[in-house]
């Protein structure tokens, strides 16, 4: 009997992605922090890693969404998707809760005596709610698809979904015929998508040492120092709403909680380093199918529209620095302010696309909305600003409880709807 040949990699292929991931992560934030800003070399390896995530995110929303709407009743659908919005506008209303409780305990801010300045300059322009939900109807969906918008290309593939499951329960068999062909197609098409997502993953833990290193090399001394007290207040807020929202439901629909973090911690890793719920969203899936037992069917509908509107770590983000921007220039928010402060968040969340930074332009919608419009030369601006240099850091959380809820809630309704296989969960 002839040795199997290995091949000059073989050692990377087949340890665990997870441990490469891990490894790569601690390395990178060791040398950023050590070499510094002249880390930026790398740079360019971690933004191919997000290239290559974000060159497969449009055909596997497409594809998968179409089949998972395709491949369950209308009746059914609608079922699904009342009990997943319901969850995601719910904990994202919870969230935004959790990060005033968190700000108004630490009071990030307070005692700053901020002026108008040059870091005071920036100024973005802020969306309108009403142009952002009209926006979720594309008028072009080809166009949609083709510029990367998140929630255009899922309203479009869930109409087209539902179509051909209402064609391919006609009666007559010419109409039958023809939708189960397309519906095949789409259906060879995301098996195709799921064998490039592994091909991706692998390159994984390259882009993510990178990613960290310039992370840490260029904003770690930044973020620990004034800010500080912001990114404790963030990430408090972050963990105590996976701790007692995410685990709480688990634990109310009888579903261990350990299995769920080792399902789980690959997407939420992949989530945390990368800052993007949508580039994340081809390892959330793998996770859900191959780790949690969750069915094709609800996985695919539920997770990338959750990635577009269930944005829960945003929403503590929002909470915590529209108080610290508010104490920074020394206003208090009244108890009516910081419920407009969850109202906004909550449905400015709807819009949010799942990539780095979404969260800093709902920021302005929070602001406005009570009263503290982001205008060049004033204090609001410069301590808005502030906010923009520490991003990154807060960001990696956030983004990471975002993915978090994701799996959560579609789990959940996985469960509710039987279409969960238990024994992965013994």
């Amino acid at each position: 009997m002839t040795e199997e040949k290995k091949g000059f990699m073989d050692w990377y292929f087949k340890s665990s992605l997870i441990m490469r991931i891990f490894i790569a992560f601690i390395l990178g934030a060791v040398v950023g922090l050590a070499v510094g800003p002249g880390i930026v070399w790398v740079k360019p390896f971690g933004d191919l890693f997000v290239r290559l995530l974000k060159m497969i995110v449009m055909p596997v929303i497409l594809f998968t969404l179409v089949v998972g709407s395709a491949s369950i009743s209308p009746a059914r659908l609608g079922k699904v998707g009342v009990k997943i919005v319901a969850f995601y506008l719910f904990t994202s209303g919870l969230a935004v809760a959790i990060g005033l409780i968190a700000a108004n305990i630490f009071r990030p801010g307070a005692g700053m005596e901020l002026g108008a300045g040059d870091a005071a300059g920036k100024t973005i322009q802020q969306p309108h709610l009403v142009d952002t939900l009209l926006n979720i109807i594309p008028t072009n969906p080809f166009g949609a698809i083709s510029g990367g918008k998140v929630l255009p290309t899922i309203f479009f593939a869930i109409m087209f979904g539902i179509g051909i499951s209402y064609l391919m329960i006609s009666e007559d068999e010419r109409i039958k015929k023809a939708s189960t062909s397309v519906y095949s197609f789409f259906e060879g098409a995301a098996e195709v998508m799921y064998l490039v997502v592994r091909w991706v993953l692998q390159y994984a833990p390259i882009g993510v040492f990178a990613l960290i290193a310039v992370v840490f090399g260029t904003q770690g001394a930044k973020a620990f120092g004034p800010l500080g007290m912001v990114t404790l207040a963030v990430y408090l807020g972050l963990v105590v709403h996976m701790v007692v929202v995410y685990f709480g439901f688990l634990k109310f629909f009888k579903l261990k909680i350990g299995t769920f973090i080792g399902g789980a911690k690959e997407a939420m890793t992949t989530a945390f380093v990368t800052r993007s719920s949508s580039g994340t969203l081809p390892v959330t899936m793998r996770n859900a199918e191959e780790n949690l037992g969750i069915s094709r069917s609800i996985y695919s509908f539920t997770l990338p529209l959750g990635a577009t509107i269930n944005m829960d770590g945003t929403a503590i983000y929002q909470g915590v620095c529209a108080l610290f921007i508010a104490f920074a220039v020394g206003i208090d928010l009244t108890f009516t302010q910081q419920l407009t402060v969850i109202l906004t968040a909550v449905l400015a969340s709807i819009g949010a696309a799942g990539v780095p930074g979404a969260g800093v332009i709902m920021l302005l919608m929070v602001l406005d909305s009570v009263g503290l419009p982001v205008t060049e030369g004033t204090p609001v601006a410069m301590a808005y600003a502030m906010i923009l240099g520490i991003d990154a850091i807060l960001d990696m959380g956030r983004t990471g409880l975002n993915v978090t809820g994701d799996l959560t809630g579609t789990t959940i309704v996985a469960k509710s709807e039987g279409e969960i296989d238990l024994s992965k969960w013994k």
